[in-house]
């Protein structure tokens, strides 16, 4: 559980990264929808979202550097090398935030479920909330049949191998509280 702490009590902070490699195509629209889900239903929390781009070659990094421009609680963060793990590490580690949580930028997942996520860890007493794209109940939608094969075949030889009770190892929807980011990472 994650506690403000003093009697003038300073709201939890939550970063939310957003790892991109060439997503000119959905990165504004998807932003402008975090950024109002979150004014709307997190704005109990101190909360920033953070783009953190990985290579990206297209106009990723001019469209990242305009919705920082244009709203002051997202930042952009350039890594040259590629890969998802270095971009969140990268982010992670930079931010001084009290939760950090990440979510792809197609938004695969249903924003709302990023409410449960938080609380899970900043009240539940959770290091770590993932969220899932297989559980029942679920709708991912436009999904392939192939790719839905493939990720739950993926995540039944992933739940074999390590026996884990989680689903979804590949959904990008995670929390993780900052004392445990500090000592997984």
């Amino acid at each position: 559980m994650i506690e403000s702490s003093g009697h003038n009590s300073v709201p939890i902070s939550l970063c939310v990264v957003i790892p991109v490699l060439n997503e000119e195509k959905v990165l504004a629209t998807s932003a402008n929808f975090v950024a109002e889900y979150m004014s709307l239903n997190l704005n109990h929390y101190d909360w920033r979202v953070r783009i953190a781009d990985n290579g990206s070659t297209d106009s990723t990094p001019e469209i990242a550097n305009n919705i920082t421009a244009q709203n002051d609680r997202f930042d952009y963060l350039r890594i040259e090398q590629r890969g998802r793990g270095r971009a969140l590490k990268e982010a992670w580690m930079s931010s001084d935030a009290d939760v950090l949580c990440y979510m792809d930028v197609d938004l695969s997942s249903d924003i709302a479920a990023l409410s449960k996520l938080v609380t899970a860890v900043t009240t539940e007493g959770y290091d770590i909330a993932i969220g899932s794209r297989l559980t029942q109940g679920s709708d991912v939608l436009g999904r392939p049949p192939h790719r839905e094969l493939i990720s739950r075949a993926y995540n039944l030889v992933i739940r074999a191998m390590f026996r884990t009770g989680f689903r979804d190892a590949q959904c990008g929807f995670k929390a993780i509280a900052r004392r445990a980011a500090n000592q997984l990472i």
